[in-house]
């Protein structure tokens, strides 16, 4: 592992450093510089994936730093989910009119948080320990906040303090959590919260469970869990889109990733039973409060803000449901939203240009009036409302089957009825999209339209390639890691 080791490092060093050389470059390189940065941190994902998986039974487990499947799946999904979100950025600044600093200053800054916030991602998924994953996990709400409220807007700086004040008060419970843990440890400092330590908890059932529920509830608040999500639309639609395809694909199922190594550390102190009803309460919640959503008529960028609400609370189910087939749909699960949902937030720039009424009205039409757009929504939408091919239609139906074979009928009985509302709701928002009354359009020529169409097209045959790949998943290695360290 040592190999994977100086992967893990790089990929988060990558950025810091880029971030540092557009901080001091020429003006007229920034964007290079940024993109060239990200294209050699992507490379260096899909590398550190290729080392991990290699052997994912044999998973390396540090103070600082785990080598593990979870990484292995989550750290690619971050490196090329934020290389196209460097890319695309040039077309959000060149449709875009404010910001909160000067324009002199506007592509340097926008492009050094950037970067910093995509290094902090890639660290949270490889963090060996509870602790630095709760500080890199509040580095990430410092970040962010500043990128959501970056143009500057009244109803997007809004949303930028109230993203950041409800996810610090979640955090700031998780925290309490963590100092109750830390109690009940061996070892001092920071590594006794390394996540081998975690499963020597040696205090009592109930102290356990408080501990857990308390940092459980913490880091829902930054997973967008359902009733702590309500940061989560208004944070998503007002965000840069570049922004917002990294809030949705990569930071909400980052923070799961660590809410679910503490379910399988603390879950033996606790009980595996409690450990996993918590999380399904989670996910059926998520699912409740999303349908009525998605059965209105929404922007384009909120629509799809209730969507990542959705199918975190899809991906909460699956690890409460626990079972071999549940945990391989539930990694289907993170890479196929990624795929999908960063695509749709990936059109809305050129979206708006060619129809700014749909910044707060739902599109309509579009198919007709721009089959390439069109297409490309069409591709996200279609995907994440599970509709076959698609890999969240197959993993969906691998953690609701996951759930009946482990013994959870009841939840994933109602799971099922909830995702065939929300089916519908999103299915009828397609229609609409793609066939609906053309309204009045400007005349100028979408920015950004034919990267768009062009990631579609690639994003389809990716969401084909997940779909197969899903098939030969369970009883792979990779899925038995997952279920030995869930177990």
């Amino acid at each position: 592992m040592t190999s994977a080791l100086f992967l893990a490092e790089s990929v988060v060093a990558v950025p810091v450093l880029a971030a540092a050389g557009t901080a001091v470059i020429p003006a007229r390189m920034v964007q290079r510089i940024a993109v060239l940065g990200m294209a050699l941190t992507a490379g260096l994902a899909l590398a550190f994936s290729a080392v991990v998986l290699r052997v994912p039974n044999q998973p390396a487990a540090g103070s600082w730093i785990a080598l593990d499947a979870l990484g292995a799946i989550l750290v690619p999904v971050i490196g090329v989910v934020g290389l196209a979100s460097v890319m695309l950025s040039a077309s959000y600044l060149r449709t875009s009119t404010t910001s909160v600093v000067g324009p002199q200053r506007r592509e340097r800054i926008y492009y050094v948080v950037l970067l910093v916030f995509i290094a902090t991602l890639l660290a949270v998924p490889i963090a060996g320990n509870l602790a630095m994953a709760w500080l890199l996990i509040e580095a990430t709400t410092a970040t962010s906040a500043l990128l959501v409220g970056f143009s500057g807007r009244p109803r997007a700086l809004e949303a930028g303090w109230k993203y950041l004040i409800l996810t610090s008060l979640g955090l700031g419970v998780a925290l309490l959590g963590l100092g109750l843990l830390a109690g009940g440890l061996p070892g001092d400092g920071w590594a006794g919260l390394s996540w081998h330590h975690l499963g020597h908890y040696a205090g009592g059932h109930n102290e356990a469970l408080v501990a857990y529920v308390l940092v459980l509830v913490g880091l829902a608040a930054k997973v967008g869990w359902a009733p702590v999500h309500n940061w989560l639309p208004d944070a998503h639609s007002e965000a840069p889109p570049p922004v917002s395809a990294l809030l949705s694909a990569a930071l909400l199922p980052a923070v799961l990733v660590v809410a679910w190594r503490v379910e399988r550390a603390i879950g033996p102190a606790v009980g595996p039973r409690s450990a996993h009803r918590i999380l399904i309460v989670f996910g059926l919640a998520s699912l409740a409060v999303a349908v009525p959503f998605l059965w209105q008529s929404l922007a384009w960028k909120r629509l799809l803000a209730y969507s990542s609400l959705e199918h975190m609370g899809v991906l909460a189910l699956g690890i409460g449901f626990g079972s071999p087939l549940a945990l391989a749909g539930v990694a289907v699960h993170i890479v196929g939203h990624a795929l999908a949902k960063s695509l749709g937030f990936y059109a809305s720039t050129p979206l708006l240009v060619h129809d700014p009424r749909c910044a707060g009205h739902a599109p309509s039409g579009i198919g007709r009036s721009a089959p390439g757009l069109g297409t490309a929504m069409g591709v996200s939408l279609g995907a994440l409302a599970g509709l076959p091919p698609s890999p969240l239609f197959v993993s969906e139906v691998m953690i609701l089957a996951g759930g009946y074979g482990s013994g959870h009928a009841w939840a994933a009985t109602a799971a099922a009825a909830l995702l065939a509302l929300g089916f519908l709701g999103l299915a009828h928002a397609l229609l609409e999209m793609l066939a609906g009354k053309s309204r009045r359009r400007t005349t100028a020529h979408p920015v950004g339209l034919g990267a768009v169409v062009a990631l579609s097209v690639g994003a389809s045959g990716l969401l084909l390639g997940l779909t197969a790949v899903a098939f030969s998943l369970p009883g792979s290695a990779l899925v038995s890691a997952l279920v030995r360290g869930a177990s």
